[in-house]
Formats: structure tokens, sequence, C-alpha cells
């Protein structure tokens, strides 16, 4: 395992359903991270466009590895890593599948610009909350299959999106795979967030003894939807080490190969798994 330290960077935003306004942003703290020396950065979920659902599939594109990208999302990703020299993971962008849904895909973007990842969300935001929100992401957002993990500079890196969290079988897979780093781009509500957000991945990072980071959607988007933010990074002792509160920003902080494997090591309740 690697033994320097990278900064890494969870990115928070309010996107709206303004696609090129929403880019424009994204890029904007994605130079800023990067000016002041972050070699990962990771964007939300529904970073590029946070609209109606029926919406969602006029801005769906393709982001498969090794390809070329073929709509306007792809393409500035592909140059924004370029020019800022950065791994970029955008959180959840939509995807085009069969039919009339799309994926939500978070798609892992080297520094030439390739595509180096693409995982499609699994777990799927049906829910009818206690506070009257009520969201069905299955009627436009097909579930994806399987995990992916990429290397990264911040080591192994276990890739996931928002809903995801609440299952933990997922980030056990993740780890078996060989992930030290896990990445959960999320657009959580306020109500659950205020709730779960921080409890959830701490607990994932003190499980999978991983560092965790949590890019995050905050503020209104319009349609009457408010997330909640806190987008943080934490170590793999579920100790937060940076953490945003009101308002778009960046949470960044260093990954620490040498703390993972010091904690995997004085605490190995991975290989003391009994299935």
């Amino acid at each position: 395992m690697q033994q320097d330290p990278v900064l890494v960077a969870a990115v928070q935003m309010t996107s709206r359903d303004d696609v090129s306004q929403n880019l424009a942003r994204a890029a904007e703290l994605v130079r800023t991270a990067v000016k002041r020396g972050a070699s990962l950065v990771v964007l939300p979920e529904n970073v590029a466009f946070m609209g109606s659902e029926e919406a969602k599939l006029s801005h769906a594109e393709r982001f498969d590895p090794g390809d070329a990208p073929d709509g306007p999302i792809g393409r500035f990703a592909s140059e924004l890593s370029r020019e800022t020299g950065a791994w970029v993971i955008w959180g959840g962008v939509p995807e085009r599948a069969d039919g009339a849904r799309v994926y939500n895909a978070s798609v892992c973007v080297s520094p030439t610009g390739a595509f180096a990842a693409r995982y499609r969300k699994v777990h799927l935001f049906d829910v009818a909350l206690a506070d009257g929100t009520v969201l069905t992401e299955s009627r436009s957002v097909a579930p994806g299959a399987g995990v992916v993990v990429v290397d990264t500079p911040a080591g192994r890196t276990g890739m996931s999106i928002c809903y995801d969290v609440r299952f933990p079988e997922l980030y056990r897979k993740l780890v078996d795979e060989g992930a030290t780093v896990l990445t959960v781009p999320a657009a959580f509500t306020v109500t659950t967030g205020r709730d779960h957000w921080h409890v959830l991945l701490r607990a994932r990072a003190i499980e999978s003894q991983c560092h965790v980071i949590a890019a995050a959607q905050w503020g209104a988007h319009g349609g009457g939807r408010t997330t909640y933010g806190h987008a943080m990074v934490i170590d793999p002792w579920g100790t937060v080490l940076a953490e945003c509160g009101d308002g778009e920003g960046l949470a960044m902080a260093e990954v620490r190969p040498a703390r993972t494997e010091s904690i995997r090591a004085t605490l190995p309740s991975l290989k003391h798994r009994r299935m």
C-alpha cells in the first residue's frame, strides 16, 4: 500500500435544472480544490442536472469506460480533468439506458480526460417520508448491477451513490475487491440527512476500515426539493476530518494510507468476519 498522504476534496453545491450553470459551478469548485492541492475531487449526486424526474432522459449520455464522450456533460468532464490534471468523480449523472429510463451513474475521469470507471447506482430511492416528501427514483431510473473499484491517487477506490449508504453489504463487496477509500456522492433530503447522514457514513467508514469521501447537494433546488448538505471526509476510525456547513463549498482533508494500514493491523476486524 502507498504511504504518502493525498489531499482530497468532497464538493458541496446546489444544482438545479440548468445543466450549463451546474457544470460551470462544478468547474469553479473543482478548480478551487485543485489550486489548494487536491488530487482527487468528488462531486455530488445530480451534479449536472437536478430537475424533474421526467426531464432526466433528455440529458442522458453514454459514459462507457474507454469510449470518447458523446454529449455535453461527458465532453465538459473530460476537458475539465485535462485542464486541471485532477482525478474527478462526477457523483451522479444521467446515463442512457434502454427504454424510457436512465441510469444514475457515477463516472470517474482521469487527468487524461478518459472515463476510467463508471458505476451505476444499484439501490433506488423510492420513499414516502413523514414530512410529506415522496420520491420514486425507479420511475425514471433503472437499477445498476455489480460493484466498481478504481485505482486513484487516494488508493483503491470503491464507488457508490447516496441511498447505497444504507446497504452495508455493498461496501463489504467493495472491500473484498480491495477498496481502501469509499466515495458516497449524495443528495440526501433534509429529513433523512439530519438524522442519518453522519451516523451512516461513519458506520461505513468504521466497519469497512476505509476513508470515506462524501460529496453532497445542499439547499433548495426548485420543485419543492431541499437537501441536507454536510459534505465530509471521514477516516477509517470514523473521525470526521473535514465537513461543510451551510452553503456551497469544499470539505478537504488528507487520505493517509498509513492510517488505514495501521487501523487494519491493530484492529483486524475485516479478517475476523464469519459468514
